[in-house]
């Protein structure tokens, strides 16, 4: 069943995007421009360190390889190739667009702060490692943790971005909730390596959030969602061929 931890963090995000919401008003656009270009600085700071912590621990372990980098670039590569197919990123904003005809809302944008927060809330490590140890220990530390950090942000989110901020707790539902219910399944593969590359990746899909944040450039980072989940296929087939 859906684990306790991602309830939590569902509960979390809720919240902090409904309280954020109704602060919205209260401030002025030139200090909400400051905070997203903060929240903008910070995403990609928390994409980088995210990303160096995972090379420094491949490198410590004498890891690092050709075969690794490739890896990464295979899971970049096909996994933008499958969400660009499937239209992932397009999707997610017509359930933004979809929702925001069902409520009434003050501005137009309900579907970039569904879909943003969405994408911050679900590809960072912790969700993943999070539901998997939810999943296959019952540990529910990490994930409560994360709910912390989700609902703190959600709150400024929601003040700046809207009420879509507090809608993307389905998302958070839904990905991880999936994550902790499959974890059974796949916990033959999931090594320390495995984990490692589908962190690495969480953090490079995390620095592209904040580029995408501080209008650098425009991301499709959920056409590239699939890419986390390539190391493991990747090993389940490889182990299934007996490579």
């Amino acid at each position: 069943m859906i684990g306790v931890g991602t309830i939590v963090n569902t509960g979390a995000v809720i919240a902090g995007g409904i309280a954020g919401y109704f602060l919205k008003s209260g401030i002025p656009e030139r200090y909400k421009q400051i905070v997203m270009q903060g929240i903008g600085l910070s995403v990609l700071f928390i994409g980088i360190s995210g990303t160096i912590k995972e090379m420094i621990t491949i490198v410590s372990g004498n890891k690092l390889d050709t075969q690794f980098t490739m890896l990464m670039i295979f899971s970049l590569v096909i996994g933008g190739l499958i969400g660009e197919f499937l239209k992932i990123e397009k999707r997610l904003e017509n359930v933004g667009t979809w929702i925001q005809s069902k409520i009434p809302t003050k501005g137009g944008s309900f579907s970039e702060g569904f879909v943003s927060a969405s994408l911050i809330y679900c590809v960072g490590a912790m969700a993943i490692v999070g539901a998997l140890e939810d999943g296959l220990l019952g540990n529910t530390s990490t994930l409560f943790a994360k709910s912390i950090l989700d609902g703190v942000t959600a709150i400024i989110f929601g003040a700046t971005l809207g009420i879509g901020v507090a809608f993307s707790a389905v998302s958070v539902f839904i990905y991880q909730g999936s994550i902790t219910l499959l974890a059974g399944f796949v916990k033959p593969w999931l090594n320390d390596m495995v984990i490692s590359q589908m962190s690495l990746i969480g953090g490079i899909l995390i620095f592209s959030i904040g580029l995408n944040l501080l209008e650098i450039k425009k991301i499709k980072i959920g056409n590239l969602l699939p890419a986390i989940f390539i190391p493991v296929l990747y090993y389940i087939i490889k182990s299934l061929l007996g490579f």
